[in-house]
């Protein structure tokens, strides 16, 4: 027993300062991917300079075409689709993966890809790599395949707020190893632009808006569920002397015809600018005043967090993970989900003080570099898996680090 208690011990020390972990990250998403696709590129960005890190996605996904240009990370076209013909293909496709590269880490996102690897780790053994599941959705978590994938094929759950952890206490995965990391942003590249690039900006986006306006905006997405018709019904509810002095900024896949007709029998269709998909959301949260996020439910958000990295403050509905990011009154505001009156009225305090925004938007950047750096987001992570290794130490040695911590403690000594 003891022996192992110091084997433990000894992995743990190595792997924080010496070891180079191989880590395989899966995602199923076929297209942009959202979060899940921000938290792996983010993830292989910050720890790839220090461990050999390989991301296994669909060739048509946005994750695939952007981790390719991530200097060192390896990437291999896998689709997880969840027809028995492709998962039996893919799940073979995988297991030679796992074979050839010796994965200590197999760190899955999403229901697809975590069934696919559950089956393609059955049988490995000693060889085996330990399974970290990523919780991203507040998706209920039942049923016999999420029994099996929590039974037999995890090691570790992550969860991306407190409160998707209490969702897991009462499922099959709230019997694992959970910890909370929350998301980690980009400071340097998410900060605050000088008030002249934002006129700049404004000019070239917003022509003619009154200089005294307040944009609010969002590059949460453009699903109903999102909530961004909540913030038009919001505006249109002002005032007309009011009204006329917001105007909203929204990020993402166009709207369909039915969304465009709610916002027309608004009467908001002139206040309201579209950008489309944009491969780069920064000069849309630069050109705000406020961010919002308004979701019907959300686990956390990578959106809120951007906006205010850059220094926005943010509005977000008291629902899911979404008050987590934010100190009310402080650096941002809670709204009741749906609450257009509450929304109209805190706009309107907004429009009488702009100083507060200009204060809260100053709060909301030093709570980002306090709280949501990719450094503490990547170094929680790597926790996580040195955790997972160290708890296995048995199947870890037989696997061979403890051969590299051998190697590890005489690079020290020659050094």
């Amino acid at each position: 027993m003891w022996a192992r208690v110091r084997l433990a011990r000894t992995i743990r020390k190595f792997l924080r300062r010496h070891a180079v972990m191989k880590i395989l990250y899966t995602n199923f998403h076929t297209g942009d991917g959202g979060g899940h696709t921000t938290y792996i590129l983010n993830l292989a960005a910050a720890l790839g300079p220090r461990h050999r890190v390989t991301i296994a996605a669909p060739r048509s996904s946005r994750l695939y075409l952007y981790a390719r240009q991530i200097p060192g990370v390896e990437v291999v076209a896998m689709g997880f689709r969840n027809t028995l013909t492709s998962m039996i293909g893919t799940g073979l496709a995988l297991r030679r993966l796992i074979e050839k590269h010796g994965f200590d880490i197999v760190h899955v996102n999403g229901s697809a890809d975590h069934r696919i690897a559950m089956l393609a780790t059955m049988g490995l053994g000693r060889d085996s790599p330990c399974i970290v599941f990523t919780k991203h959705n507040d998706l209920p978590a039942r049923g016999v395949t999420t029994w099996f994938k929590g039974k037999l094929g995890t090691d570790s759950v992550i969860c991306v707020s407190a409160y998707t952890r209490r969702r897991l206490a009462q499922t099959v995965y709230g019997r694992k190893v959970n910890r909370v990391v929350r998301h980690g942003i980009d400071l340097g590249r998410f900060a605050p632009v000088s008030a002249a690039a934002v006129s700049r900006i404004r000019s070239r986006f917003l022509p003619g808006i009154p200089e005294d306006a307040l944009v609010v905006g969002s590059v949460a997405g453009m699903d109903d569920n999102k909530g961004w018709l909540d913030m038009v019904t919001a505006v249109a509810m002002l005032p007309d002397s009011l009204r006329k002095r917001v105007h909203i900024v929204l990020a993402g896949q166009l709207p369909d015809a039915t969304q465009r007709s709610r916002v027309a029998a608004l009467g908001m269709t002139r206040q309201v600018t579209y950008t489309g998909m944009l491969r780069d959301v920064r000069p849309a949260v630069a050109l705000m005043d406020v961010g919002f996020v308004l979701s019907q439910r959300e686990t956390l958000s990578f959106a809120c967090r951007e906006m205010m990295a850059m220094g926005k403050p943010v509005i977000v509905s008291d629902t899911g993970g979404l008050p987590e990011n934010v100190t009310p009154g402080e650096d941002g505001w809670l709204v009741p989900p749906g609450g257009h009156g509450y929304i109209a009225q805190l706009l309107m305090l907004l429009l009488c003080n702009p100083s507060e925004v200009e204060r809260a938007g100053a709060a909301a950047r030093v709570k980002s570099e306090a709280e949501f750096s990719l450094q503490i987001f990547a170094s929680r992570t790597e926790a996580v898996y040195v955790e997972c290794l160290s708890r296995v130490s048995p199947l870890v040695a037989e696997k061979g680090l403890a051969q590299r911590v051998a190697r590890g403690r005489a690079a020290s000594s020659a050094s």
